[in-house]
């Protein structure tokens, strides 16, 4: 692999930034970080790094796999038919887009959009794992199989996981199926609409000040 090897970040110790840090510039750096990084070869293949968009400090945030095409033509995450898709899910929950934030597994786009391979999710993770922590949502949507592994359990079936509140340190986390595969398996858009219903009672309440219920 050629070019130099740009070290992580490393993960923040705690959910709150250092008192008077807005995350929004403490993201912008992270995002410099990862446009310099070739700790993998996913790299050299792809146009640029998609790093996320959204809000700063959303309190729901949505965890795709990886960039596609139009994704890294575009540099913005989940801006394809899959995306397209996402957006009136997020419309018919009456979330607007630009309330949460949005990102993936891995911020280059794999090979023939195949699914990123274990040394490409580990090499990726500290940057994911530092934009939950600056971000700090209460709530966060495991898109597909590969994000609820990474995140949730790794040894976790998205169809049993699906559905089910998982609670992780002080977040909320929601496994359901990724939007790409709704297009290829129109059947399963009920299961992901009753997951969204699920987050939209959780994230309501929690507007409200409510506790979520265990």
């Amino acid at each position: 692999m050629s070019g130099p090897e740009t070290s992580p970040p490393e993960p923040e110790s705690g959910h709150s930034l250092g008192e008077g840090e807005a995350s929004g510039p403490a993201l912008d750096r992270l995002q410099e970080k990862a446009q310099a990084c070739r700790r993998c070869a996913l790299r050299q293949g792809c146009r640029q790094v998609v790093f996320g968009v959204g809000n700063p400090r959303a309190r729901l945030m949505l965890v795709g796999e990886g960039p596609g095409g139009d994704e890294d033509r575009q540099g913005i995450p989940f801006v394809g038919r899959a995306g397209q898709l996402l957006d009136r899910i997020l419309e018919a929950a009456r979330i607007k887009r630009d309330q949460v934030y949005i990102t993936n597994v891995v911020k280059c786009r794999p090979p023939n959009n195949r699914l990123p391979v274990q040394q490409e999710v580990e090499a990726c993770l500290p940057y994911l794992r530092t934009q939950i922590e600056l971000i700090d949502p209460e709530i966060v949507i495991c898109l597909g199989s590969l994000a609820t592994k990474t995140l949730i359990d790794k040894n976790a079936s998205i169809t049993r996981s699906r559905g089910s509140w998982h609670k992780i340190g002080s977040r909320n986390y929601m496994a359901t199926f990724h939007p790409a595969a709704l297009l290829r398996d129109p059947g399963k858009k009920r299961y992901v609409w009753e997951d969204f219903q699920e987050v939209i009672k959780v994230y309501n309440k929690s507007d409200q000040g409510g506790a979520v219920d265990e």
